[in-house]
């Protein structure tokens, strides 16, 4: 394909604008629905480029409770009412004492797998 080819075909207004449009899925939690006698379902999304650094640059946090954190979008992990029901004085400490260390970490790889990490995103092209 031709340099100008492949830019005209970047420009198509098709192609959305990762920072703006990230995508999103929807995660049933086993372990909460079972107990609930309901589905637990986590919306999670992506994050723009700029929150995956800050949050890989930051040595003082649970890098997974962070990613799960930025990436919740429902329910709000950072409200009041659950960090009251779960004790947390912080949002982190709330996910810690709701969620098992396994179910963080699933749910912060979801986040990563929307915004491209832990998948393979592309793929050698070999000349015939």
């Amino acid at each position: 394909m031709a340099e100008k080819d492949l830019l005209a075909l970047l420009l198509r207004p098709e192609l959305p604008n990762v920072q703006k449009d990230l995508p999103a899925a929807r995660y049933r939690v086993k372990r909460l629905s079972e107990l609930l006698g309901q589905d637990v379902v986590f919306t999670l999304r992506g994050l723009p480029y700029g929150k995956v650094q800050k949050i890989r640059e930051s040595l003082a946090g649970d890098s997974s409770v962070d990613i799960l954190l930025a990436g919740c979008a429902d329910p709000d992990l950072r409200s009041p009412e659950l960090a009251a029901k779960y004790g947390g004085a912080t949002p982190a400490e709330t996910v810690k004492a709701m969620l098992l260390p396994g179910e963080i970490e699933d749910l912060a790889r979801a986040v990563e797998r929307l915004c491209g990490y832990r998948r393979t995103t592309i793929e050698e092209i070999k000349n015939a």
